[in-house]
C-alpha cells in the first residue's frame, strides 16, 4: 500500500532531492576518458559530507555490502555497478545511480552520460532512455492508473527496437529509499490484478526506466552486485523522484527553481 505525503513532507524531500541534483552535477562534471568512476563515486561522497547528508547506497546488505555510495555501471552494465580502477573511455556509457537521505528524507536519481563522442546508435539509446522517463512523468498528468503510464511506455521503448528491463523496477520513497509500492516500467497481468496503484496526491515515487539496446536479459557479475545484459550489448538509465501534487507531478531531483538553493 503506497504511502501519501503531505504538501510539508514533499517540500522536505526537495531538499533532499536538490542535494542529488547538485551530486549528479559533480559527477557529470568530471565523465571524461580517463577519469575512474572511483574517482567520480569520492567526489560525491565528500559532496554528501559536507552536506551533512548520508549516502542511501554505502552499506546496503547483500552478498557483500555495497561499498560505495553511488552506483557506476559502464557499457554493458545495466545497474548496481561498483566504483573502482576502472578508467573511462572514449565512447562508453556511463549510468550513475545515487540517493541521499537529509533531514530524515530521500532522494534518489540517475543519469546516464556519454563520455566523450559516442556511436549514432549509443546516442539514441540514451535519447529513447530519457525520454520514456520524460514520457511517464508527463503522463502522470492525465492518466488515473500507473499500469497506464507503464503501458505506454513499454510501447514507446519496443517501437523504438529496445527493450525495457523487467528484472528491476521503480519504487515508492519516503523515509527510506525503497518504500511501496513498486513502479514496473512494464505491465503483466499480475502487476494489473495485485499492485496497480492511482495516481493520487502525496504519491512519492522514483520512476527509473533502464533500457537495453538487445535482449531485456541481465545477470549478476561475480562481484555478487553489478549487473550486466547477457548478450553484452549496452543498457541506459535515468530515474527521477518525482511526487503527485494536486498540480500535477513535480520532479524533485529536477534542477533548483530561482532561490531554491539559497534557502
Amino acid at each position: 500500500m503506497e504511502i501519501l505525503r503531505s504538501p510539508r513532507e514533499i517540500a522536505l524531500m526537495r531538499k533532499a532531492g536538490l542535494l542529488v541534483w547538485e551530486a549528479h552535477q559533480l559527477a557529470e562534471s568530471m565523465v571524461k576518458p580517463g577519469v575512474t568512476t572511483g574517482e567520480i563515486d569520492a567526489a560525491v561522497e565528500e559532496f554528501y559530507q559536507k552536506k551533512n547528508a548520508e549516502p542511501l547506497f554505502k552499506g546496503v546488505p547483500g552478498h557483500v555490502p555495497f561499498p560505495a555510495v553511488t552506483c557506476m555501471s559502464v557499457n554493458e552494465e545495466v545497474v548496481h555497478g561498483i566504483p573502482g580502477k576502472r578508467k573511462l573511455v572514449e565512447g562508453d556509457v556511463l549510468s550513475i545511480d545515487t540517493g541521499c537521505r537529509l533531514n530524515g528524507w530521500c532522494g534518489d536519481a540517475a543519469v546516464t552520460h556519454p563520455v566523450g563522442i559516442v556511436s549514432p546508435e549509443l546516442k539514441k539509446l540514451l535519447e529513447v532512455t530519457r525520454g520514456v522517463l520524460d514520457l511517464a512523468i508527463e503522463l502522470m498528468h492525465e492518466k488515473i492508473l500507473w499500469s497506464e503510464v507503464a503501458t505506454e511506455m513499454a510501447t514507446y521503448v519496443g517501437d523504438n527496437g529496445m527493450s525495457v528491463v523487467e528484472a528491476f523496477v521503480g519504487h515508492g520513497i519516503g523515509r527510506e529509499m525503497h518504500e511501496d509500492p513498486q513502479v514496473p516500467n512494464f505491465v503483466n497481468k499480475q502487476f494489473r490484478r495485485n499492485n496497480d496503484f492511482r495516481l493520487m496526491p502525496g504519491l512519492v515515487i522514483a520512476i527509473e526506466p533502464m533500457v537495453n539496446l538487445g535482449t531485456k536479459r541481465v545477470r549478476t557479475q561475480s562481484d555478487h552486485w553489478t549487473q550486466a545484459t547477457i548478450d553484452g550489448k549496452p543498457s541506459a538509465h535515468f530515474e527521477h523522484t518525482v511526487a503527485m501534487t494536486k498540480g500535477g507531478p513535480q520532479v524533485l531531483t529536477g534542477p533548483p527553481l530561482e532561490g531554491e538553493l539559497e534557502n
